[in-house]
């Protein structure tokens, strides 16, 4: 037997509203009772620190298969870890995409063979992300996708995402939208507003992504089916999911560490860092944003971890491609602003919202340290201070905008299944 002590940390374990100083213990990689004699354990001093769930990211991109220039499964892991994500949900918009049983299996197949920690795919609602035809669903659904999204693209068709809904239904799936009407986006690529008036770029409005939030809602209160709205950006999206769970209408959200951390004005140097999809919005949408996950309106955090090469970035802002690296900076960019400086949610909370939170939507047998649940374990220190290098990333990629940035907080240590894969 593998047995494992965390020694006198605090305990928070928000699927059972467990918050405490206390040991943990792991058998032969689950969460297991205090035996009777700890002898020949291996023991792990975790006094100061924080013992949590394994945390989960339902939002990455690790590019695999056919774009493994900008990242691969088993780097990508590696970030994951070295954030602190013991679990990561990647998004479908590979090449080829995941729109099929064979693309899901070769995926899995590789995860199984090189990544650190657990990576679950998505399918696709459409054939090729295209927007014109469904995928097939069903087959997916046997294959092991644990929600469908086409992330990267948004479904413009009402009537098609009313029957992937319906679909989505018959196999209690989640779909989760990348919300943008494409007419009302047209060339954007930037928050429309006073700096893209001042940079002369092209506006991206918030109405944009809030037209296609509201259109959910309404797809989801008819349907009675779940919907994930990914990345949300706006106050007014804010809102809208407000009301509409204010209704019992079967919809939620996430918001990402970069959409509360910079706003448009960052942009003002075309650093294409700074550039992505939806765009860093103005003040007034971060405090509509951190609101809503104070109040409970916004229930998961996630990163939208988008590696590129150094190459795409370097041209043209108009000309780059949209994302940035997300998954070693998240979690203490949120215990920063969050926790610390806002004072918006306390610990428990925002650990809720990586972990309980994320597996209740996909139904995933993760997000608690239930005695007999799987060791997937992440330890805390909330107070640690630290400054982000790009350089020292896991990742294949560099193009983030906090290369740089003092943080308070970040995960020391990463344990999968009981064994540890990261640590400081």
């Amino acid at each position: 037997m593998k047995s494992l002590i965390l020694r006198q940390g605090r305990v928070i374990d928000p699927a059972n509203r467990r918050d405490e100083i206390a040991d943990l213990f792991i058998v032969d990689g689950k969460i297991a009772e205090a035996p009777h004699t700890t002898d020949g354990w291996t023991e792990i001093d975790c006094k100061g620190k924080v013992i949590a769930p394994g945390l989960i990211d339902i939002h990455v991109h690790f590019r695999e298969p056919g774009q493994s220039a900008k990242e691969t499964i088993a780097t990508g892991s590696r970030a994951a870890a070295a954030g602190g994500f013991t679990t990561v949900v990647c998004m479908p918009n590979t090449t080829p995409s995941v729109d099929n049983p064979s693309v899901v299996a070769l995926i899995q197949d590789k995860a199984k063979a090189e990544a650190c920690v657990n990576v679950l795919v998505t399918g696709a609602i459409t054939k090729g992300i295209a927007g014109e035809e469904l995928a097939p669903i069903g087959s997916m659904h046997r294959a092991g996708v644990v929600a469908l999204t086409d992330d990267g693209h948004c479904v413009q068709n009402h009537e098609l995402m009313r029957r992937a809904l319906e679909y989505a239904r018959m196999f209690n799936l989640v779909v989760m939208d990348h919300c943008q009407d494409y007419n009302l986006v047209g060339k954007g690529v930037m928050h429309e507003g006073y700096w893209s008036a001042i940079l002369g770029l092209p506006g991206w409005p918030a109405l944009g992504e809030e037209i296609i939030v509201q259109r959910n809602a309404q797809l989801a209160e008819l349907c009675q089916s779940p919907i994930h709205c990914q990345h949300l950006s706006s106050a007014g999206s804010v809102r809208i999911l407000r009301e509409a769970r204010a209704r019992g209408i079967p919809l939620t959200g996430e918001v990402c560490p970069h959409h509360i951390a910079l706003t448009d004005e960052s942009i003002r140097a075309f650093d294409t860092n700074f550039k992505m999809n939806p765009p860093l919005r103005a003040q007034a949408d971060i405090d509509a944003l951190i609101e809503g996950i104070a109040d409970g309106t916004i229930t998961i955090l996630a990163s939208d971890h988008a590696p590129h090469c150094a190459y795409e970035k370097e041209v043209e802002f108009d000309m780059a491609p949209f994302g940035i690296l997300g998954l070693e900076t998240e979690l203490g960019l949120f215990l920063d602003i969050l926790v610390h400086k806002r004072k918006a949610i306390d610990l428990p909370r925002l650990i809720e919202l990586y972990t309980c939170n994320p597996a209740k939507l996909l139904n995933l047998d993760r997000g608690t340290l239930s005695t007999g649940a799987i060791a997937d374990v992440t330890i805390l220190d909330p107070n640690l201070e630290w400054t982000v290098d790009k350089e020292a990333s896991f990742s294949r990629s560099r193009n983030t905008p906090f290369h740089g940035w003092q943080l308070k907080g970040r995960a020391i240590r990463t344990i999968v299944a009981g064994e540890t894969v990261w640590s400081l």
